[in-house]
């Protein structure tokens, strides 16, 4: 809920040929929790007990709430709510479905390999314990680089000729780890790249999902964009449950290039929305750096 509302008022506070880099500049912050939060939470919980990390996440919740009172706008413009049949009109409109479809299969195949990123590490890279959670820290930091980076794209060529460059790097990153799990450098360096591109995709998803949403569903935009983030965590468990069955059944290993068949589904995807694009009046892509809507 939080991040679909979110990007919704990240893009809404910055013109439209930066709509990605605002989101990217909002889930860079999602980046720093993830690899902040967890060993804090862990120092503080083994220094001063469970409790007291709690108690922290809660004091940081009071300080994300005070500082949106005081500094997101309260003269945003929004659109009326949606009615339950309207909502509903976004779970039957094929080119949204086509966007999630691309959402849940490419972090899908992702995860089929990041779930189980610290046992390669660590099984077959040789990483101890301790080095492979300073290994997991650097790619956070590769992460929100690449985060920025996949908006600037994103409001530079359009979202879909980025979304097909950043996962063709994450294919391609993925079946190159299958080669170079077994040496420890070569395997640090290929899950930094991992990182960089890992989540590059998310700007350029969540404009393109609202964008089809406009033109498609236009009375229920935010619907559509929750719908995204809800298919973005589709993919997730749906990977970690792939990569589990592969682990069990093939190897380790295994779940680095069959998670980049996987993502090169969701290539194939974004290239024919593409493609259904030109051939519609529907959103298109920018020219010179500048984003237009179809007529």
């Amino acid at each position: 809920m939080f991040f679909s509302i979110g990007s919704t008022i990240a893009t809404s506070l910055v013109p439209k040929e930066k709509a990605a880099s605002a989101i990217a500049i909002m889930f860079t912050g999602l980046t720093v929790a993830l690899v902040t939060g967890v060993p804090l939470g862990t120092f503080i919980g083994q220094h001063f007990g469970w409790r007291e990390t709690f108690l922290a996440v809660s004091a940081l919740g009071v300080i994300a709430f005070i500082g949106s009172l005081l500094y997101v706008p309260h003269n945003i413009a929004h659109s009326k709510p949606a009615s339950l049949l309207q909502q509903l009109q976004v779970l039957k409109q094929p080119r949204l479905l086509l966007v999630y479809a691309m959402t849940a299969i490419g972090y899908g195949g992702s995860f089929i390999a990041f779930t189980f990123l610290a046992p390669i590490l660590q099984d077959i890279s040789g990483f101890s314990a301790g080095t492979v959670s300073l290994v997991l820290l650097v790619y956070g930091v590769s992460v929100a680089v690449g985060n920025l980076w996949g908006g600037k794209l994103a409001d530079k060529r359009g979202p879909i000729s980025a979304l097909k460059i950043i996962f063709a790097l994450l294919a391609a990153v993925l079946f190159v780890l299958t080669f170079t799990a077994a040496n420890p450098w070569l395997a640090l360096a290929t899950v930094l790249v991992w990182g960089a591109v890992a989540f590059g995709n998310v700007p350029g998803l969540q404009v393109y999902v609202v964008r089809q949403a406009e033109h498609h569903t236009p009375q229920a935009v935010d619907v559509a964009s929750g719908l995204n983030i809800a298919a973005f965590n589709l993919g997730i468990a749906g990977g970690a449950w792939g990569g589990g069955l592969i682990v069990e059944h093939v190897g380790l290993i295994h779940t680095a290039w069959i998670g980049g068949l996987v993502v090169l589904v969701a290539l194939a995807l974004t290239a024919w929305s593409g493609r259904l694009d030109r051939l519609g009046p529907t959103y298109a892509e920018p020219a010179q750096g500048r984003v237009f809507t179809g007529h």
